[in-house]
């Protein structure tokens, strides 16, 4: 294959951090630096000088930062994200003649060989140099160039960290290679990078006459959580639950009429997604909640899952989004034997999928309008990866300080591409990491390969619905142990 010119030696190849060959983002936050690791190099023997390029999204002009060569001609450049946006990055190297130049001046001199016409290349490297800068740059460079063509001058001047720096600063990049990519970078808010949640069900916090509790009970609990250390206040769906196959206490199938379901069962006469359960209280004090919360460092993530109860408005109103079964009836969820008859997944096939998509992202933004910036998403690994890639990325364009926390327990492969699609932190297997070669190996895993890159995993212990077996047994000592483990290894 021909290049556009012949001239351009340079080979950049196995970049790294790329995911997927640039399909998708890194991840950092303000302050951290990105450091990338290149092969570059060129037939023969000459130097190169390499360059890291860098910029935040809203800018045209590129920084950049001179990368160190390692062993093998591997390089590596670091810069800090300093700006809440999206960062890109990128390749750049030369045959650096100056340098070698330089560097086979050192070996002859060494030698005690004769360097008179060594001095005249210099000299005329130099000049060529000269005619690139302007101002005191170009004036410094003629001065150099004159003392290298005399050969009364001290040797040492072709040496002088001061002209190498100014031919750096004007070499001759004519035949550059330039990496073919623009990679990205996203860049998140801190909490982004790590957070401490605590999980309450705003219906347990019973008032003294022992009724229902509400957004105000929890708001009157938010320096308990505050007080414990954690910063994210996670609760389960606040939508209307269903009455139709209503679960019952230990999931019995049948409800008993002072029962109130699954929070997980969403939709009711009431309303659905967008909608409040009464006994929890009014949208005001919902709202209330939020800025009380984050008045005190707090955010409160709200759980959004795409699933409906029988009696959801949407299985009324558009019941083309559902899977209909031979005998005329909307299949339930199931994960066999299990059976979820009080739950309708959504039928992401349907042909309708555009329209079914429109409204899902608007449950998102509805919630952003009310002040959330949290949200942990239930199940999402049963949902299309192209509805996750464009939801997230349009809702990140309008309310770019918004977190994900991805629940996906699930194969290690589809976990990992719902964090390439934009979810901010992931649920993963340290919930049935129990030994330490166990922890050793899965922590390294997170940690030191590519994934650390773009998945932040969220250190739980437990959730509603899970106990490890350790935490059945362990007693006491297992539950301190795992939170020791989860907060510092988080």
């Amino acid at each position: 294959m021909h290049t556009d010119d012949g001239r351009r030696r340079v080979i950049i190849e196995g970049v790294a951090p790329e995911i997927d060959g640039g399909r998708f983002p890194i991840k950092r936050t303000i302050g951290e630096d990105v450091t990338v690791t290149a092969d570059m190099f060129t037939d023969g023997h000459d130097v190169l000088s390499c360059v890291l390029l860098y910029r935040p999204e809203s800018e045209q002009e590129w920084s950049e930062v001179q990368m160190k060569a390692l062993v093998n001609d591997r390089w590596r450049g670091s810069f800090k994200i300093e700006r809440f946006e999206q960062y890109c990055y990128s390749l750049i190297a030369w045959v650096d003649h100056f340098k070698s130049w330089s560097r086979d001046l050192e070996k002859r001199i060494a030698a005690g060989q004769d360097i008179s016409v060594d001095r005249q290349i210099g000299a005329q490297r130099v000049e060529e140099a000269a005619t690139r800068a302007s101002g005191s740059d170009a004036t410094a460079l003629t001065t150099y160039a004159g003392l290298l063509r005399d050969g009364s001058e001290n040797i040492d001047i072709a040496l002088n960290p001061a002209l190498t720096a100014l031919m750096y600063k004007h070499s001759d990049r004519d035949y550059a290679t330039r990496y073919d990519k623009e990679l990205a970078v996203t860049v998140e808010r801190e909490r982004a990078r790590f957070s401490s949640w605590y999980e309450l069900f705003p219906r347990s916090l019973r008032t003294e006459t022992g009724g229902h509790g509400t957004f105000k009970d929890v708001e009157a609990h938010l320096p308990t959580v505050k007080a414990m250390g954690f910063d994210v206040l996670y609760l389960p769906p606040i939508h209307p639950i269903g009455h139709t196959f209503r679960k019952g206490k230990n999931n019995n199938v049948v409800a008993q009429s002072d029962e109130p379901g699954s929070p997980w069962a969403i939709g009711s006469e009431e309303g659905g997604h967008k909608s409040i359960h009464s006994e929890l209280g009014t949208l005001e004090d919902f709202r209330q909640l939020v800025d009380s919360a984050r008045s005190q460092g707090i955010d409160i993530a709200l759980d959004i899952a795409f699933q409906c109860s029988p009696d959801h408005p949407y299985v009324q109103e558009h019941p083309e989004w559902f899977k209909h079964r031979p005998d005329g009836s909307i299949q339930y969820a199931e994960n066999p034997p299990k059976k979820y008859q009080d739950i309708y997944p959504f039928n992401f096939e349907t042909d309708n999928w555009r329209e079914l998509w429109d409204e899902l992202n608007s449950v998102f933004m509805y919630w952003c309008e009310q002040g959330v910036r949290v949200f942990r998403v239930d199940n999402p690994h049963t949902k299309p990866f192209p509805f996750w890639e464009w939801s997230l990325s349009e809702i990140k364009k309008q309310y770019p300080d918004t977190i994900f926390l991805s629940e996906a327990f699930t194969r290690p492969r589809v976990l990992y591409r719902l964090a390439k699609l934009g979810f901010t932190q992931s649920y993963n297997y340290f919930a049935w990491r129990n030994t330490r070669s166990e922890l050793t190996e899965y922590l390294t895993e997170l940690t030191t390969t590519e994934v650390a890159e773009y998945c932040r995993p969220n250190l739980w212990p437990n959730t509603p619905d899970i106990l490890p077996e350790s935490l059945q047994v362990g007693g006491r000592p297992a539950f301190i142990s795992r939170l020791v483990l989860a907060a510092t290894l988080g």
